[in-house]
């Protein structure tokens, strides 16, 4: 692909290359007011780029390292966009999808774009990114089957991966609305709660995906706690003491999920595209932890993967109550219903202030 100059043909390049790194943005972005689309789109894109560098196995350590912050130099204007896609592009393998590699490829187009926002906007993405690549970094370089140490490990890396990003959103939402800012100091807390329930949501889809390549992001305490060790975990296991520590970790989600609608209600309800955004996300989540709750023996992502039947009927029913938080409150609780119960400390999900 040809080098991409104008304006015009960055946006479109923005437009055409969501769809090929992430089907459920690409739905789910055009639901936004049309100032908030282009900006949360980049957004996207530069977290894309992200993780990309930390998820494509053929780069050491320590080129991880150096790209990633590099990456970073580069969303703050201090470093050429061209020097770093000529630098990282050719080093890519085939585990990066084609869609990615041509994402890596024109990430000049993508920073032409981040460069033109207000410097709120760009703040906001700039310490986003920030925060991402080194926090991804320092997990990546103790990946193990072994799991992570306990529960605030995994609260700490959902953080990085997807807490941020959540705060990310709010400070966009805030810029763009001063009705949505009366509210930010509680937005900011709640959203690394949402973060972290739809990233635990991930974690649990992906269990044996990750461990396929070395990884393992669940939190050894819990398991140990039921008598078992994620050392000995195999795809398919019927262990009645594994499936006790994967239904404590549903309900934590489940809580995470209970204040991401919150959230939700906290957004002014005329602002309905907004509203949909953040829904569609929750009632996803929803459906997927009641898929891996039903089949707890899972052995393979594809297996708890919910229908596109189910994604339409959550989208058309999330929508047409978009603005009714006492449905949406009961459409939560009857769609939770069979999910264990877990009580979470409001700490758990506030971020460690010294990655800020």
């Amino acid at each position: 692909m040809t080098s991409l100059s104008s304006s015009f043909d960055d946006e479109q390049y923005q437009d055409h290359i969501l769809q090929g790194v992430s089907r459920t943005f690409a739905l789910t972005i055009p639901q936004l007011p049309e100032s908030l689309r282009r900006v949360i789109g980049n957004a996207y894109l530069l977290c894309r780029i992200t993780d990309t560098i930390e998820d494509d196995s053929a780069l050491t350590m320590e080129q991880t390292r150096q790209l990633s912050h590099m990456f970073s130099e580069v969303v703050c204007g201090n470093t050429s966009a061209e020097d770093f896609a000529q630098k990282l592009h050719p080093l890519l393998s085939g585990h990066t999808i084609p869609a990615e590699h041509d994402l890596v490829k024109n990430t000049p187009a993508v920073i032409r774009i981040t460069h033109s926002f207000n410097p709120t906007q760009r703040n906001a993405l700039e310490r986003c990114v920030r925060i991402m690549a080194q926090g991804m970094s320092d997990y990546q370089e103790t990946e193990s089957l072994e799991g992570l140490k306990d529960l605030s490990a995994m609260n700490q890396y959902c953080y990085y991966v997807a807490g941020v990003v959540g705060e990310m959103l709010t400070e966009l939402f805030c810029d763009y609305s001063e009705e949505i800012n009366s509210h930010k100091p509680t937005l900011m807390k709640l959203s690394v709660s949402f973060g972290q329930g739809l990233q635990m949501t991930n974690i649990l889809k992906d269990i044996w995906d990750d461990r396929k390549r070395g990884a393992c992001w669940l939190p050894q305490d819990i398991f140990l706690k039921n008598g078992f060790n994620l050392a000995d975990l195999q795809p398919g296991t019927s262990d009645t003491k594994f499936q006790a520590g994967l239904a404590e970790l549903l309900g934590v989600a489940k809580e995470h999920l209970q204040n991401a609608l919150i959230y939700t209600s906290l957004i002014p309800p005329q602002e309905k595209g907004i509203r949909r955004f953040c829904l569609w996300a929750i009632g996803m989540a929803i459906l997927t932890l009641n898929k891996i709750n039903q089949h707890r023996d899972f052995s393979e992502g594809t297996q708890v993967k919910i229908s596109r039947r189910s994604v339409k009927a959550t989208i058309a029913t999330t929508s047409l109550f978009a603005s009714q938080d006492w449905i949406l409150k009961l459409l939560f609780k009857l769609t939770s219903s069979k999910l264990p119960e877990v009580a979470i400390h409001k700490d758990t999900y506030l971020r460690d202030k010294t990655n800020n």
